[in-house]
């Protein structure tokens, strides 16, 4: 897997002399938006599974103490 860098770079354009399409335009903040898209999705991922995670631990651990009674 290729190494990613830590950080997003944003790079904000001036306006050019040349005619842009407006798909030409939005393409670098479509970008950056996706970016972040993606890394807030991710978290979401992570703090879903955590919390399925400590709900098994939790599950496990009443069962271990309904056994013992």
């Amino acid at each position: 897997m290729a190494r990613r860098p830590d950080r997003i770079r944003i790079e904000v354009f001036g306006p050019t002399s040349e005619a842009e399409t407006a798909e030409d335009a939005f393409r670098p903040s479509d970008d950056a938006i996706r970016s972040l898209a993606r890394l807030i999705g991710r978290q979401m991922a992570r703090e879903q599974f955590e919390r399925a995670r400590a709900m098994e631990r939790k599950q496990t651990r009443q069962k271990r103490s309904a056994h013992m009674r």
